[in-house]
């Protein structure tokens, strides 16, 4: 298998290759040349083997289809060694939740930071210390967290050899459990920096280091952001394993809700469905920042400014440009790297949008790829909440709110719905108190937290300063 850029170059690249790179040297993101189809003989042997051996036997089966510069052997024990029990709190790793028939959550969140990054950041950790041990080098990991990217990969990667982690988060825009399962950490190896601005400016700066190619190779700059394609095919994994879950042969079929900001947990689901899992709709629930329902209604793309990206209380989708958006524009226009790169290497620098509602291929979107959308508000996210609790007696976070409110306007009786559970509600805890009227359950490991010392850099939307403060640590 090798790898090509979304923006036309196609030097090859194998896995490995990729996994430590990031961001494609043209500005595109990484994809398969191809995407290895699962015939309905293929799919039965991957229920049996998810059935019989479990997660990370069937983490090993799809990984093994993308991955060919990792003996077999090796690859195994990875994913035994990331997905355990005692790793994410059950043996089924993603046990499904009835919320009604044939309603069900997927739970993502039983990893160590309480959020379905763990789900692939977990891996990840795992595939880096074992490729740079293999390479006898170093990483320096750059990131952008709206909120749990960012503890996640600082808990995977925390004590890791030949690691270290450059976080940057939007200063005081994460809730305050957020905040202190990042700034709490005291390890060497990492490093968080609060940009003053939002998530987007975050993003910004991780792509224009990015870019800086010199920069780039001298200080061994890598990413964990879903820019790479390695977290991205981890998290294929969850929609075969809920597929599974909820029914019984390859004949029948599923939609999923997924709650997106940066498009890249449903663009998961997108390869998924390309790959032949039987998936009816991917339905992606925004909350007010809707720049993806938009153009899925609509056929226009169109980023926010900052001072338009509105602070809600799912603050890990108050997201105004979709990194991934851009791997899923590709397949849509028939994987033409040149309009990709017009679109978005020029079209959005320009004028900060553009437009494929006239084009015959957006139908395609809804037709071929089977996408759908929906907008939250706050509103509905209390209503959801207590409605859930009320019926089922589960309390749901804000982001899955999100995606209940919105799976309800696209459910079919015929075809199960399956929600992507985000992450706890703890992590969001004032509005679950507003909703609810009392504080959700807090897991005993993290009594006390947001009182712990923190450690955290305030600085400028300025990728200069935050290459100042990488070179400055790299020289220690």
């Amino acid at each position: 298998m090798r790898y090509l850029s979304t923006r036309g170059n196609a030097t090859p690249r194998q896995f490995c290759d990729i996994l430590l790179e990031g961001l494609a040297p043209d500005g595109g993101l990484y994809l398969p040349e191809r995407y290895p189809h699962i015939d309905a003989a293929a799919l039965a042997r991957l229920r049996a083997v998810h059935a019989r051996e479990g997660y990370a036997a069937l983490a090993f089966e799809i990984l093994s289809l993308y991955i060919a510069d990792i003996p077999a052997a090796d690859l195994r024990a990875i994913c035994e060694k990331t997905y355990t029990a005692e790793v994410f709190g059950t043996r089924a790793i993603v046990p499904l939740k009835k919320l009604e028939d044939g309603f069900y959550l997927e739970s993502l969140s039983n990893g160590p930071t309480l959020a379905f990054k763990d789900m692939a950041m977990q891996l990840l950790g795992h595939l880096f210390e074992y490729e740079l041990a293999r390479r006898g080098q170093e990483l320096n990991i750059l990131g952008a967290t709206s909120g749990d990217t960012g503890s996640a990969a600082e808990y995977a990667m925390r004590g890791k050899q030949g690691i270290r982690v450059f976080m940057l988060s939007p200063h005081g825009r994460m809730s305050p459990f957020q905040q202190a399962q990042m700034f709490s950490l005291q390890d060497a190896n990492i490093h968080n920096i609060a940009i003053e601005g939002v998530f987007d400016d975050c993003q910004d700066i991780v792509k224009a280091v990015s870019k800086d190619l010199a920069f780039k190779a001298r200080h061994h700059i890598g990413t964990v952001n879903s820019i790479n394609w390695a977290r991205l095919l981890a998290q294929v994994v969850y929609y075969f394993a809920g597929y599974f879950q909820a029914t019984k042969s390859g004949d029948e079929r599923v939609s999923f809700t997924v709650p997106s900001g940066n498009f890249g947990n449903v663009c998961a689901g997108h390869v998924a469905r390309q790959m032949g899992l039987p998936v009816e709709h991917l339905v992606v629930a925004t909350n007010e920042n809707d720049v993806l329902n938009e153009f899925f209604r609509t056929g226009v793309y169109r980023v926010r400014a900052a001072a338009d990206t509105l602070e809600t209380s799912s603050p890990s989708m108050d997201i105004s440009k979709a990194s991934n958006f851009e791997r899923f524009v590709f397949d849509l226009l028939g994987r033409d790297g040149a309009a990709v790169r017009e679109l978005f290497g020029a079209q959005l620098a320009r004028q900060g949008f553009f437009d494929l509602s006239g084009d015959a291929r957006f139908a395609q979107a809804a037709e071929r790829f089977g996408f759908r959308s929906g907008r939250s508000t706050h509103a509905d996210r209390l209503a959801t909440i207590r409605a859930v609790h009320a019926r089922s007696g589960i309390t749901i976070d804000t982001h899955t709110a999100d995606g209940v409110t919105v799976a309800r306007e696209h459910r079919s009786g015929a075809v199960p719905m399956i929600v992507l559970e985000t992450a706890l509600p703890i992590k969001f805890a004032e509005t679950i108190t507003e909703a609810l009227g009392h504080p959700p359950e807090r897991p005993a490991k993290f009594d006390g937290i947001e009182d712990l010392p923190r450690r955290v850099t305030v600085l400028p939307a300025d990728a200069e300063r935050v290459k100042a403060v990488i070179a400055a640590q790299c020289a220690n």
